[in-house]
């Protein structure tokens, strides 16, 4: 997630760099066909083309739309994992009672710690590209490359469970799903033991539930590919009109040329390209927007921050255990929040 209030114009210019080479060259061919060639017949009316600017910039409106509503589903999902959490290990605080203060204590942790791994198994299972996943140009991809966040080799719920219970977890398919089932089963445990009843076990078990409804969610937007008839056909109808695009300007500029001496019919001619390159920048630019919101679990710049939410997480809920030596908070790198 972009931190600063502002865009930095270096980060636009990384995404921006090829199409604008793009459209500047294929602009100064057609401008050179027609007027230093003699290709008068390339000219098309400009009225038909504002037509289909204007469909497309419904089209892709409402495919943005719909790609922010994917996102901000994301972000309030994992908000409901932040509080859940807390609500987790205040009843595990709360509730684990064995008459052994230093058990009770270990029970806990383990309980915390588990889930802690839960968190951060989901993050990385969650940023695990997909056959549809979006590919940016090398620029844009060697930024995340260097941040190393979107695809970590290693499942991170290593550091919050047991030995043997982690070499259990590297043969499952869904790690994230069998550390909550560990986690129902210790309950199970501790109330055949005492350590808490019928009613406490009830209402950490309705936790547990929750936690596999909020990855239930977080896996149903990861796994359902935004629908490719909108997400495609924006793609195709923004460059239909960004290559007809100049061949209107053409006819638009020379018609405005007309009342200007001869010394400057060329230059304000020659604005066409200029204008035509901006024109197509901002249309396609809104079509990527859209496409960077698609999938908001795949660790770029405009994705729910999972990395900061899990520390964050983590901080809160090992000082709920009365640690003191607690974690530092994710800070933005190149201004980007993972």
């Amino acid at each position: 997630m972009y931190v600063k209030r502002n865009i930095g114009w270096g980060l636009v210019f990384r995404f921006a760099w090829k199409n604008l080479i793009i459209f500047t060259v294929y602009t100064s061919i057609i401008f050179c066909l027609y007027y230093y060639v003699g290709w008068n017949f390339i000219n098309i009316p400009f009225q038909p083309l504002s037509i289909i600017g204007i469909a497309v910039a419904f089209y892709i409106g409402f495919k943005n739309s719909q790609s922010y509503d994917r996102f901000w589903e994301g972000r309030k999902i994992w908000g409901g994992i932040v509080n859940y959490s807390r609500t987790w290990t205040i009843q595990v605080l709360s509730f684990v009672d064995t008459g052994n203060e230093s058990k009770n204590k270990q029970i806990q942790q383990r309980l915390i710690y588990r889930h802690i791994g839960w968190i951060n198994a989901l993050r990385v299972q969650l940023r695990q590209p997909r056959s549809w996943t979006i590919k940016e140009n090398h620029s844009v991809e060697a930024l995340f490359d260097k941040h190393n966040e979107r695809n970590i080799s290693c499942n991170e719920a290593v550091l919050f469970v047991s030995a043997k219970e982690y070499k259990d977890l590297e043969k499952r398919v869904n790690p994230a799903t069998h550390l909550v089932k560990n986690q129902a089963l210790d309950i199970t445990t501790l109330k055949k033991e005492g350590a808490i009843d019928g009613f406490q076990e009830d209402q950490l078990q309705s936790i547990l539930e929750e936690f596999y409804n909020l990855q239930g969610m977080c896996e149903r937007i990861k796994n359902t590919p935004f629908p490719r008839q909108y997400g495609y056909f924006s793609k195709v109808f923004t460059w239909i009109f960004v290559l007809l695009l100049p061949f209107g300007l053409l006819d638009v500029f020379e018609d405005n040329a007309l009342a200007l001496t001869n010394e400057l019919k060329g230059w304000y001619s020659f604005l066409m390209i200029p204008f035509s390159v901006l024109i197509s920048w901002i249309f396609v630019t809104m079509e990527v927007i859209g496409d960077n919101s698609e999938d908001p679990f795949e660790g770029r710049i405009n994705d729910v921050p999972m990395t900061a939410l899990c520390r964050t997480i983590e901080i809160d809920l090992r000082d709920m255990l009365d640690e003191t030596e607690l974690p530092e908070g994710i800070q933005p790198m190149d201004n980007i929040l993972y």
